[in-house]
């Protein structure tokens, strides 16, 4: 049987899914582009790209919470300090030139 163009179609909350997931997979892949690219033209260019990616998958996002359809949990203050704890270790660890270890 051949589906056409009419017998498949997304309701907006799934459209809107499709593209944030989307959104995320192209942040991705311009991340690793970005580490990756030895070339300062290149890597600019994966740079900006990268940020251009970033507001279209946070515009999704503000769409998607406005209707009801993607509600983020407010983070708790003790999962904010040990995202921050673990951020400074790392930072800390790359100074000195060895890698943090992972709990």
């Amino acid at each position: 049987m051949k589906l056409t163009k009419s017998d498949i179609s997304l309701c907006e909350k799934d459209a809107l899914q499709d593209m944030l997931d989307s959104e995320k997979s192209l942040m991705s892949l311009y991340t690793t582009a970005l580490y990756e690219g030895s070339g300062k033209n290149i890597r600019k260019n994966f740079s900006d790209n990268l940020m251009a990616v970033a507001q279209n998958q946070y515009t999704l996002y503000q769409q998607m919470s406005a209707r009801g359809y993607y509600e983020a949990p407010p983070a708790k203050k003790d999962m904010i300090d040990q995202a921050n704890d673990m951020f400074k270790k790392q930072q800390n660890s790359l100074k000195a030139g060895k890698p943090a270890q992972a709990k």
